[in-house]
């Protein structure tokens, strides 16, 4: 079988299958080119079975590329709030503003225009511009140069951008006349249910019959691709601050800035230790965690004006982001009157898996003298990087990133 026929049959074979067996996901019930887009943007680095819910709720409330133009910021977050790497959700906030501004509101059918927009890629541009439009472009992203490089038996580095280039040109030589849409689909959907990365299903793939991987015996080396540098290990010290008088049952939490990682979502105060005392988050002495405990006293006198003591251990957690592995201990803490307090000695040496945080205290905008008085007051919560009291009840509204939204359950839990 010469080469055309090898690529014939593949577009044949999948585009058969795909039809019969498409699974029925809330994205495909019509061609909107916003539907689509959501969707591919939410799919970035995330499961299927853990959008969908998200994606129906996500649709509700902005259902038009208008409604998420015009929507606040915070709410957008607070509705993409779990689903991580978020600036997937400012980025495609801010293309849906661009649509509005520049087009009336309306995805434009122009590959040029889509490519263009605030965190819209060459898959996702692909994507849209196939499923939406039937446009014969590829939407290439992981799924689509695993499948080929074992097809293919494609021996490039899939890590090198050349290597994509390589193989979006193969990709766009595999679209059926008229059946972009649900060829590209196909691809993504035999990556996601058959040709999976560790263990593909061989047996009930529609394109085995001429997979040159499978026939060389290969399907488990490819696709060839560099392992990653391993996220950087950052420790941290976090403190979950209650308060007292009019703020009885209510914890300290501050705002991020307004740009860089986790930018304007609201955390637990913490802070970044030096690399001399990341040992302290092992099994220390009770001297050492009375000095993090200090550390972590400090940095809130410093930012607010509060005095606060440590009381105990509360937990250790931790959450990997693509480049950072925080690593964090949550401590207990209440308003204090004048000093600082050490950490019980028999909590202090508690175990844990360790914890996370963002970047050091210094990377806030501080008001001391606000907060000193009121750090619940509107005027400093309108300031970047800003101290407020919340209640179980705020946790409604404001986003938190993963790792906070899960202790403070834990702590009203």
């Amino acid at each position: 079988m010469g080469e055309i026929d090898v690529k014939t049959y593949f577009s044949t074979e999948l585009l058969n299958w795909y039809r019969l067996i498409k699974r029925d996901l809330p994205w495909r019930i019509n061609k909107d080119p916003y539907r689509v887009w959501v969707s591919e943007i939410m799919l970035q680095q995330t499961r299927v079975d853990t959008v969908i819910p998200y994606y129906n709720q996500f649709m509700s409330k902005f259902p038009t590329v208008r409604a998420l133009a015009e929507a606040p910021e915070e709410e957008v977050l607070k509705s993409w709030e779990g689903l991580g790497y978020y600036s997937r959700a400012r980025n495609l906030q801010a293309g849906a503003k661009e649509v509005a501004q520049r087009y009336g509101g309306i995805v434009p059918d122009d590959k040029a225009s889509v490519a263009g927009l605030k965190g819209v890629g060459p898959y996702t541009s692909g994507a849209i511009m196939s499923i939406a439009f039937n446009r014969p472009e590829p939407a290439v992203d992981g799924n689509v140069m695993r499948v080929l490089s074992r097809y293919f038996c494609l021996e490039d580095d899939i890590a090198k951008a050349s290597t994509r280039v390589g193989i979006e040109k193969l990709a766009a030589s595999l679209i059926p006349e008229g059946a972009a849409g649900d060829f590209n689909q196909a691809l993504m959907e035999l990556g996601a249910l058959v040709c999976t990365p560790k263990s593909p299903s061989c047996l009930p793939c529609p394109v085995m019959e001429h997979c040159e991987a499978r026939l060389a015996g290969r399907e488990m080396e490819l696709p060839i691709k560099t392992k990653a540098k391993p996220p950087r290990p950052e420790f941290r010290a976090a403190a979950i601050v209650v308060g007292s008088g009019e703020n009885a049952g209510k914890v300290l939490v501050r705002q991020r800035p307004a740009t860089g990682l986790l930018a304007q979502m609201w955390e637990l105060p913490h802070l970044l230790l030096p690399p001399d005392k990341v040992n302290w988050l092992d099994e220390a002495a009770p001297k050492e965690q009375g000095e993090l405990a200090e550390m972590i006293s400090r940095m809130l006198d410093e930012d607010t004006g509060l005095l606060i003591r440590p009381r105990s251990w509360f937990t250790d957690a931790d959450h990997i982001f693509s480049h950072i592995h925080w690593k964090m201990r949550f401590y207990l803490a209440d308003l204090g009157e004048t000093s600082y307090s050490a950490i019980d000695a028999h909590i202090a040496a508690a175990s844990g898996s360790a914890a996370i945080a963002a970047e050091a205290a210094s990377s806030y905008e501080v008001n001391k003298k606000a907060a000193a008085i009121d750090v619940s007051t509107e005027e400093h919560n309108e300031q970047p990087g800003t101290y407020r009291w919340i209640s179980k009840e705020d946790m409604d509204t404001l986003p938190f990133p993963n790792l906070f939204l899960r202790i403070l359950k834990q702590f009203w839990e």
